[in-house]
């Protein structure tokens, strides 16, 4: 490996660990309880986002599923094809978009607010479409990307994920889930082998 490929991979770890340490900075504790709360009261949660943050968006959908927050991904291009079906009056879609402007996600915002649903949208652009329509915004800060051209979704998906891992710790707090539900849904695996174990 040549030493300036060594060198940009380990200024990565320093690139994404100033970002996460940095991101408190910019915590809204308002807006994140706002959208704790709907997250908690909804009978159902869809996810939606392109690219990295659609992937991520994924996983954050997993996760509430994890805590029997029933969640499913709705892609953008099912979601204007009667995908939106899913989510009725009074349940939440998040929306990520670092810009705020992905137009993919534009029809599904509408769509959300002729239906009812309550929408929270992860951005880095308060003053976007996506987030002006929102009725929850979540601000995400990214420093840079890791890449030497700040261009790849590197640093940006790791902010996004550390907000998604934050709503999801949030609300095992706020719905008092227990380790016990989990091992119910989660007997594979080793995981499942330790909530399952048999005290002795």
């Amino acid at each position: 490996m040549k030493k300036e490929s060594l060198l940009a991979a380990r200024a990565a770890y320093e690139i994404e660990a100033e970002c996460l340490r940095t991101m408190l900075d910019h915590f809204d504790e308002d807006a994140f309880s706002r959208a704790v709360s709907l997250l908690a009261s909804a009978e159902r949660i869809g996810t939606s986002g392109c690219g990295h943050s659609g992937i991520l968006c994924q996983h954050l959908a997993h996760l509430l599923c994890c805590i029997e927050r029933p969640a499913r991904f709705v892609s953008p291009a099912e979601a204007v094809h009667g995908g939106m079906g899913f989510l009725q009056k009074g349940d939440v879609m998040v929306l990520a978009s670092r810009g705020g402007k992905t137009a993919e996600l534009l029809p599904i915002l509408e769509i959300c607010k002729r239906k009812g649903v309550s929408v929270i949208t992860v951005t880095e652009n308060l003053e976007s479409p996506l987030a002006i329509d929102a009725d929850v915004v979540l601000k995400q800060y990214v420093n840079r990307e890791t890449d030497k051209y700040n261009s790849q979704g590197t640093t940006s998906s790791t902010a996004l994920c550390m907000i998604f891992h934050a709503l999801q710790t949030a609300l095992i707090e706020e719905t008092d889930y227990k380790n016990e539900q989990f091992a119910v849904i989660h007997p594979g695996g080793a995981v499942g082998a330790r909530l399952n174990a048999k005290k002795n």
